[in-house]
């Protein structure tokens, strides 16, 4: 069985000098992480009547994408949503609440995991179908052309699978839109691997066979993360068309649920234990410790009072009602 092995902790290569800024894209990373694991630890229950597919693993490629956007800017995202969610300033509450079929869901307590909306901040949709959002943030990123607004989409490796994904690839380079295609490459589709499913594993090359400028980089790195979105939002509102980023990434636990899957044997047990060797937060915890930025101190109460908010939110939405069946067509037919 082939294994994907990380290639190891490239912040011990980087010539980066970290600034207190770079805290906050630590605490953000932690209350994310705080955020999932509060969801996985009660999925059991099945009070949240929604299936989920968490970023637990994943968190330093959506924290840094976002950072480098604006609230203006426009984010759609496949269903793995959590995390660019809560990392483009979707309201965390309505999210929960959602998760629980509560009243005041950010989709209006019919949408769940995998249909997260907040315009507010940018967030225009969440699409279950894979591949099914990239099609629809490029009609977006053309509906934006000439008004200074990024529009970026985030999706899976399985999606590049898709005809429409080649076709919006396409559309997108013959056009010059400002579209930033986002890929979170983790190497499975629910539990086939990458190598299973493609003749070759190339991802930006199949990006760029259509004309967009395509690169490769770890997406536990926030650093690399944030120059290469930098890097394409310039390119993007100066009229060069699309970027497609690669951020190499891995998930912890299963594709859907709670739980880790590794017992059924699509991934070995050591694959896992060296991707969690190198946790993209603890290893950026290091890194602002290594540059005295930070205290160990002050890292462990950064985890303490995010679980203590998730704690106190989730008890708060367990409190809320839910819809009345008198509600059930609402927002179905347009008044």
């Amino acid at each position: 069985m082939k294994e994907y092995l990380p290639i190891g902790n490239s912040y011990e290569k980087t010539s980066i000098i970290s600034t207190k800024e770079d805290v906050i894209l630590l605490s953000e990373m932690i209350r994310i992480r705080q955020i999932e694991e509060a969801i996985a630890s009660r999925y059991k229950e099945d009070e949240m009547k929604t299936p989920v597919h968490l970023v637990i693993g994943q968190e330093a490629s959506v924290v840094a994408a976002c950072s480098q956007m604006t609230r203006e800017d426009k984010v759609f995202c496949s269903h793995r949503s959590h995390g660019v969610y809560l990392a483009k300033g979707g309201d965390v509450k309505a999210m929960i609440l959602e998760l629980y079929g509560r009243v005041g869901g950010c989709s209006g307590t019919r949408g769940g995991s995998m249909h997260l909306i907040d315009k507010k901040v940018g967030i225009d949709g969440v699409s279950a179908i894979v591949g099914g959002i990239v099609p629809i943030a490029t009609g977006a990123s053309f509906a934006h052309k000439g008004k200074n607004i990024l529009t970026t989409v985030f999706f899976g490796d399985a999606a590049i699978e898709e005809g429409v994904v080649s076709e919006s690839f396409n559309l997108a380079a013959l056009w010059k839109l400002p579209i930033v295609f986002f890929c979170e490459n983790n190497f499975y589709s629910v539990c086939t691997p990458l190598y299973q499913r493609q003749s070759q594993e190339s991802l930006p090359e199949k990006a760029r066979a259509q004309g967009v400028y395509s690169i490769k980089i770890d997406g536990n790195n926030v650093y690399e993360v944030m120059a290469a979105v930098k890097e394409a939002k310039e390119r993007a509102l100066k009229g060069e068309g699309p970027t497609f980023i690669e951020a190499v990434v891995y998930r912890w636990l299963a594709h859907g649920g709670s739980e880790d899957d590794t017992w059924t044997g699509y991934r070995t047990e050591n694959e896992v234990k060296n991707w969690k060797n190198i946790c993209p937060i603890k290893t950026f915890e290091k890194f602002l410790l290594k540059h005295k930025l930070i205290s160990q101190e002050e890292i462990q109460e950064m985890w303490r009072i995010e679980k203590e908010k998730i704690d106190l939110l989730i008890e708060e939405v367990r409190k809320a009602p839910t819809p009345e069946v008198s509600e059930v067509l609402e927002y179905v037919y347009a008044k």
